[in-house]
């Protein structure tokens, strides 16, 4: 069987949700998924992964102790163990850690590397993604002896395969002395990562200012929903550039899109036509984002908005008390 090498991704102690959809990526009869976890967290979230059918764990750490984010160190580490493991093919989430350390990784072993996958065959090694502010779905053939792929959050299901799973200590040598992380700080925009969103709620042109930006957040903070924004409501400097969605902006997949005075130019579809369900809120009932919406509500956001978040308020203390979700 082939190996395949999955990177794990860890947020707030816990197994990011979308590393789920990068193992059913990687898994068919043919394959043996080794998973990377570089925190000790192997033995934790072993029953985890086991439920979704990795088959190995392998923790690494450092001769000199725990593995501190670092991206030079990180990627060495996991070279260092893909290498003694025999492993040619790497998968990881196209996040903000897997384009640190994706491409590090990729550029060390001459490899080719391909982000924000939506498709991926690989015993044929060939791997479908969008182009042209996904306007046409490429289809391309990677050749090569080592292969590395990000995964777009959220374009897989996850699919439960419950297997035996064993937990293989692996240890590196000590951090990188080239690059010294001195301090990690968060991000401006608020709550969850747009990425790794199963509900996500935008705004845009029609929001106006900054300030009302507020009824968004008030909103996702009830369902657990990421705000967003379009590029001209980020132009605007109403919110931060980590919030945006679009050609050059975040490309999301989320289960529902929830778009609030939004036109909907081509740019900002490009960045979120792969959602699940998509619902736009907009006073203009010729807006662009009709022809590309499954719900239509032809309304002032500033009046839809607040209704939705007092019956969302409703709806989730009902399920609270009787302990449903």
């Amino acid at each position: 069987m082939e190996k395949i090498g999955i990177l794990i991704e860890i947020k707030d102690g816990e197994l990011k949700k979308t590393n789920f959809g990068v193992i059913a990526a990687a898994r068919d009869d043919s394959h043996e998924l080794y998973a990377f976890l570089l925190d000790g967290s192997g033995a934790e979230f072993k029953s985890h992964l086991a439920y979704y059918g990795v088959q190995k764990i392998i923790d690494i750490s450092s001769t000199e102790g725990p593995l501190e984010w670092n991206p030079v160190s990180w990627s060495m580490a996991i070279i260092h163990a893909m290498e003694h493991l025999g492993i040619n093919t790497l998968l990881g989430l196209t996040s903000s850690q897997g384009k640190e350390l994706l491409p590090r990784i990729a550029a060390y072993l001459d490899a080719p590397l391909v982000m924000d996958c939506t498709d991926i065959n690989l015993t044929e090694h060939t791997v479908n993604k969008s182009q042209f502010s996904g306007k046409t779905i490429a289809t391309i053939k990677v050749n090569g002896i080592f292969y590395i792929y990000g995964i777009r959050p959220n374009a897989f299901e996850e699919k439960p395969a419950p297997c035996e799973a064993e937990v293989i200590p692996y240890q590196t040598g000590p951090d990188s002395e080239g690059l010294i992380v001195k301090e990690i700080k968060q991000g401006a925009s608020k709550g969850i990562e747009l990425s790794e969103a199963d509900i996500i709620i935008s705004g845009g042109r029609g929001m106006k200012n900054s300030e009302n930006f507020r009824i968004l957040f008030e909103c996702a903070d009830v369902i657990g929903a990421a705000v967003g924004a379009s590029r001209v409501a980020v132009d605007a400097e109403w919110v931060p550039y980590s919030m945006q969605v679009g050609q050059t902006g975040a490309t999301v997949s989320p289960k529902v899109y929830i778009a609030c005075g939004i036109s909907g130019s081509v740019q900002h579809f490009a960045g979120m036509k792969t959602s699940g369900l998509i619902v736009a809120v907009n006073t203009d009932p010729e807006a662009n984002i009709t022809k590309n919406c499954d719900y239509y509500i032809v309304a002032d956001l500033f009046e839809i908005v607040p209704i939705l978040t007092r019956q969302l308020k409703e709806i989730v203390g009902e399920d609270q008390l009787t302990g449903t979700k």
